[in-house]
């Protein structure tokens, strides 16, 4: 029960990220320093994003 706890709350966890820099990587597009950084943001949010979704894929809830 624990683990399904923790991969459904990694898996908002990570849209949440992703979906953060997406929004500020938009706000701030004509800054590139802040692009690039946000551009890694949204990387990360989304590499959490598949990991725990292949992860819930694979083992099942």
């Amino acid at each position: 029960m624990q683990s399904a706890i923790f991969s459904v709350l990694g898996l908002l966890t990570g849209l949440a990220v992703a979906g953060s820099g997406i929004y500020y990587w938009q706000k701030e597009k004509h800054d590139q320093e802040s692009v690039k950084i946000y551009r890694a943001i949204t990387v990360i949010g989304a590499v959490i994003t598949v990991g725990l979704a292949v992860k819930i894929g694979v083992s099942g809830l």
